[in-house]
């Protein structure tokens, strides 16, 4: 794509960028029949291509964002299908990224958006408050339909995804140092999360438990905070910033202590995150080389689970598992056979979803902001979960869960809490109607022999 930038505008590094990845953009298309918002709404300004045409206007006339571009900016997932998609190699993650920026910086949006949008940077990045907007959400739950009607659907959208149970605390939501009994074979450091820790404190202890049963230490940082996806998406580059450099900062503490074998991430999302923030603070001196090497450290679970290997596990179910690939794990960060020969290795029917490489419209904060469209997204994912008739659902990160668990009626889980259940952790409590299907590999094993 030809770029009209003049050599004044390339001076700022940000338009700089956005100059270097407009430039492999060839038009070709083929990003459009990926695009799960043009996949639904057939509008080309609600495809990569259209959007990139937008934005390339937006910087070279050197505009504050309009409506326009800010609507339907706005409407795409950063789901990054097209990334896997595009023959050109065009980074459309940090494209999108500089134009959130530019319109949170340039355009003053209407006062409830504002109210909105400040509300969900205030509280979900933050466990405490999280943990208390949850329990006013129980008591709001049953209104969610006035919300609705007065034109706070965001509200009516957020009441709708609360767990109904209220917020959890896990059995090893603390930090410190989770020691192994017996030899240590590796030392990791794992990042607790915010929403996770709260709507699923489960799925910390599962990996925690896991890891440990494989002789893996690990060192849980008390400095650390939200990875910062969530309000880096929505153009809050700031405060994004500021929650890299607070993690940098502990997960090198906890490196400099002892070595690391690796950063683990359990939610897909934030492990995406993680592994950019080598790009997102290149121009910081002061973090940009440790904020490189925390990023070349981080693994998703099942990428760390895959290289070190599973012992031989203790349960066996034979429960078919429809695999859901996050978004974020499929198209963010490439990993895509790991989870998928974990679950089988520890004894699961793995059954491939239809269309898996469009997104179930979670999105961060999508699903609050844009209701409708993720909505549509979860109906169309749901159906095609359900031709393949799984058992259960199972995800590698937060979001989806949350996405899909109510919708569906059919028990979601994390993929690491269906390996920890195989190697001997307790049941899901999701999965409790299946336990008369569980059986000791040892007695197959028996069985199989005599």
């Amino acid at each position: 794509m030809q770029t009209n930038f003049s050599e004044e505008q390339l001076q700022n590094p940000r338009i700089a960028e956005a100059d270097s990845i407009l430039r492999k953009c060839v038009h070709c298309g083929f990003c459009t029949a990926t695009c799960s918002t043009y996949v639904l709404l057939g509008d080309e300004r609600d495809s990569p291509r259209g959007r990139i045409y937008l934005m390339k206007d937006m910087f070279e006339g050197s505009k504050d964002a309009s409506d326009e571009v800010t609507h339907h900016v706005d409407r795409c997932l950063s789901c990054l299908s097209c990334v896997t998609t595009c023959p050109s190699g065009v980074d459309y993650m940090h494209l999108v990224d500089l134009a959130r920026a530019h319109i949170q910086e340039t355009r003053t949006r209407p006062l409830k958006e504002r109210l909105i949008r400040g509300l969900l940077v205030a509280v979900l990045p933050d466990p405490r408050r999280f943990r208390l907007a949850l329990m006013g959400a129980r008591l709001a739950r049953p209104f969610r339909g006035l919300f609705r009607a007065i034109g706070l659907k965001e509200i009516a959208a957020m009441l709708e995804l609360a767990p109904r149970s209220g917020p959890k605390r896990g059995r090893l939501d603390t930090f410190g140092t989770v020691r192994v009994r017996g030899r240590r074979k590796k030392r990791v450091a794992l990042l607790a999360g915010c929403a996770q820790r709260t709507l699923r404190p489960e799925i910390n202890d599962a990996t925690v438990r896991l890891l440990n049963r494989l002789g893996v230490e690990v060192v849980i940082p008390e400095d650390q905070g939200c990875c910062g996806a969530l309000v880096h998406h929505m153009g809050y580059e700031d405060e994004a910033q500021r929650a890299a450099r607070q993690n940098v900062d502990a997960f090198t503490a906890a490196l400099r202590h002892e070595p690391l074998d690796a950063v683990i991430i359990n939610a897909s999302g934030c492990g995406t995150m993680v592994k950019d923030y080598g790009h997102m603070l290149s121009r910081d001196q002061g973090y940009a080389e440790r904020a490189g090497n925390i990023s070349t450290l981080t693994k998703d679970i099942t990428e760390f689970l895959h290289e070190i290997g599973l012992d031989v596990p203790e349960h066996w179910t034979g429960l078919k598992v429809a695999y859901h690939s996050a978004c974020s794990m499929q198209h963010g960060q490439r990993v895509l056979e790991p989870p998928r020969a974990l679950l089988k290795q520890a004894g699961y029917s793995v059954l491939e979803v239809p269309e898996g490489h469009i997104c179930c419209g979670s999105a961060g904060t999508y699903n609050i902001l844009q209701s409708e469209i993720a909505n549509e997204l979860r109906e169309r994912k749901i159906n095609h979960i359900k031709s393949v008739e799984p058992d259960v659902v199972a995800a590698g990160n937060i979001g989806c869960i949350t996405q899909l668990q109510d919708a569906s009626h059919l028990p979601v889980v994390h993929t690491v809490e269906l390996l920890d259940w195989a190697l001997g952790g307790p049941c899901p409590k999701e999965l409790e109607p299946f336990k008369g299907r569980v059986r000791k590999v040892r007695d197959l094993i028996e069985d199989t022999a005599a």
